[in-house]
């Protein structure tokens, strides 16, 4: 089956899937709804700490927690993994619609070591992750310059102030926690489904006067038959070394009318609107409307060029022909590094396909949010899947420049661009390594990530090229000459730099406004959800990456300067340069990141995605740019 076919079968796939599941009473994996009845138990699990100060996540018991008897790690899938989630049970254990006031949940004595984890991640302004039947922990809270509530995931392990007088700043942990358990209930029956999961976090010092007996006592500072619990004038409990902290919590159920299909709704509002989306709808006008005045403006010079050319009459005026005729003889000749330049373009269309599909399937509700580590690793498996298209793309321009050395070709695609991903990618995983964060990949998940490398992604990548390979080679629509033709001296605005570093500003003015929601929800930890904006935006960036580059090129040839081949690659490919100026901007002005190796990750996986932007665009702009010198030189009679 050939690769569009394949391409085709799938999105049919998806929308049959997408269409039937909700009409036979299926529901898609990882979000069919749980029925409890009244008393049933319900288990809160745990996730990682997680801080937008230092980007590295760590296991919520590297904290000195409550434990349950036994530690039972949830089965995560691979994006879950290299996202650094690290989900296990915990001993907050509700009975459905069943509240409890003051509930012990352990006494801990912590020691001068664990008193310094826990200063310095109350100080790197650490939050706790937990979730119940998979929604994430929310802390409502009520914005100062309008009357309503934003929500904010997880709570933070405690906080940093002075208290009773004293001039120097001391550490508060968060040892109450008081829940709220929103259902919403079946009308025909007494099951409920959960649809919020709450909590406000208290630090309290908690007393008591008899003797310690467990979970039983009774405490002083917690009175469970009292109206009202625990409130933030208690005395708080502080963090000192060889200091009993007594962890305990409460939990409320709420009747909610919110139905269980948008339980979601309240996190996927959490995002500040710090752009509203009017602006977000203006400039993608701006956008279009600047490519419709681009495409009008080229069909219509393109089309007073042909009209006269093909009206040249007589050998007098052919021999007096000017501008990008006169370079046909030259146009199609191979390029210096041709070899790279094949390379590249089929990373590119493997680049290509891979965000094409995910996102279709993103579009139709596949890799929602309430997925978690979906999203990521459906990338990394159609990546994998699309080596095939990659190689097909590379061996077919490949045999076009006449290249016969079709395994090298192949080895080179398969390796080049994941090579350098890889190695980029061990030595941020070494630093978080050292750094002992959960965000560090386990040697078993990246023994994964190399089988999947060299497993399917390198042999589909060679089935690809020797179908490629195979088929007759791409013909020039001129012929090209012995010897090249000299290219005159170029005026300064027809500069290499100039025009490429000019091509990337409108590719890139069409996606950064979508950038800073992709920044936000990857280093801020809040949900992205609008897969069909990105998917517009995704259209809008191939358009006007094609655009730049076709007019950019016309222009190069009417000087008649013929080697276009790598200057249209790097013309819409310059993009991914602004793309990384922008996160040093958004780094500087966003984000509150102070320690070394913090930084390092940022840039690093910066540098990483901008790279990938680099194929992306630089092989639409090629592509684009391809079709148009052979549509305009087999659309003239040439002698």
């Amino acid at each position: 089956m050939r690769a569009p076919a394949m391409l085709r079968c799938a999105a049919a796939l998806a929308v049959l899937l997408a269409v039937a599941a909700p009409a036979a009473g299926f529901y898609l994996p990882g979000v069919a709804p749980s029925d409890f009845g009244k008393g049933d138990p319900l288990q809160v699990k745990v996730n990682k700490l997680t801080s937008i100060k230092t980007q590295l996540p760590y296991t919520y018991y590297s904290l000195p927690f409550c434990k349950p008897t036994t530690i039972v790690d949830s089965a995560e899938n691979l994006g879950e993994v290299l996202r650094g989630d690290r989900i296990e049970n915990s001993p907050y254990v509700f009975q459905m619609r069943e509240p409890k006031m003051c509930q012990i949940v352990c006494k801990a004595t912590i020691n001068e070591k664990e008193a310094k984890e826990l200063k310095e991640k109350i100080e790197d302004e650490y939050r706790v992750n937990m979730i119940l039947d998979n929604l994430p922990l929310v802390v409502p809270v009520i914005r100062q310059d309008r009357n309503s509530i934003a929500y904010q995931g997880g709570y933070h392990v405690g906080a940093k102030g002075q208290y009773a007088g004293s001039k120097d700043e001391k550490y508060f942990i968060h040892n109450h926690l008081s829940f709220t358990v929103k259902y919403h209930k079946d009308d025909d029956s007494e099951l409920s489904r959960i649809v919020g999961f709450e909590v406000h976090p208290y630090s309290v010092k908690h007393q008591f006067d008899d003797k310690w007996n467990g979970v039983d006592t009774r405490l002083s500072t917690c009175d469970p038959h009292a109206s009202k619990l625990v409130t933030s004038s208690e005395s708080p409990q502080e963090v000192e070394a060889d200091k009993e902290i007594i962890f305990t919590y409460d939990v409320k159920f709420e009747d909610s009318e919110i139905k269980w299909a948008s339980r979601w709704d309240t996190y996927l509002l959490m995002t500040d609107d710090q752009i509203h989306w009017f602006s977000i709808v203006n400039s993608l006008m701006i956008v279009l409307f600047l490519s419709g005045m681009v495409a009008m403006i080229m069909l219509r010079t393109l089309y007073r060029d042909i009209s006269r050319y093909n009206q040249l009459e007589t050998q007098e005026e052919a021999q007096e022909e000017t501008g990008w005729k006169l370079v046909h003889g030259d146009v199609f000749r191979p390029p210096t590094n041709s070899d790279l330049l094949c390379v590249y373009v089929g990373t590119g269309v493997q680049f290509f396909g891979m965000l094409l599909v995910t996102m279709v399937f993103a579009v139709l509700g596949f890799l929602s949010p309430s997925n978690r580590g979906g999203l990521m690793t459906a990338m990394l498996l159609v990546w994998v899947l699309m080596g095939l298209l990659a190689g097909y793309s590379s061996s077919r321009l490949y045999k076009m420049f006449k290249g016969s050395e079709w395994k090298k070709i192949t080895l080179q695609t398969a390796f080049l661009f994941p090579g350098v991903a890889f190695v980029i990618f061990f030595i941020l995983n070494a630093l978080i390594w050292g750094e002992k964060s959960s965000g560090a990949v386990p040697f078993t998940t990246m023994f994964a990530l190399v089988l999947l490398w060299f497993g399917i992604s390198v042999p589909l990548v060679f089935v690809g090229s020797y179908l490629g390979f195979k088929k007759p080679a791409m013909e020039p629509p001129v012929k090209t000459n012995k010897i090249p033709r000299q290219i005159p001296e170029q005026a300064w605005y027809m500069n290499p730099i100039f025009t490429i570093l000019i091509g990337g500003i409108l590719p890139f003015g069409a996606v950064f406004i979508e950038l800073f929601f992709i920044l936000t929800s990857i280093w801020l930890h809040q949900f992205y959800y609008i897969f069909g904006f990105l998917f517009l935006v995704f259209a809008i960036l191939i358009i006007t990456c094609a655009e730049i580059t076709i007019v950019l090129c016309y222009f190069q040839l009417c000087s008649e300067d013929y080697m276009w081949w790598w200057r249209s690659y790097l013309t819409s490919g310059s993009s991914a340069l602004y793309l990384f100026l922008y996160a040093a901007f958004y780094f500087s002005t966003k984000l509150q990141i102070t320690k070394l190796v913090s930084g390092i990750l940022y840039f690093g996986y910066m540098l990483l995605a901008s790279y990938a932007f680099f194929v992306l665009t630089g092989t639409i702009g090629f592509c684009a740019c391809f079709w148009f010198t052979r549509l305009i030189y087999s659309s003239v009679k040439i002698d």
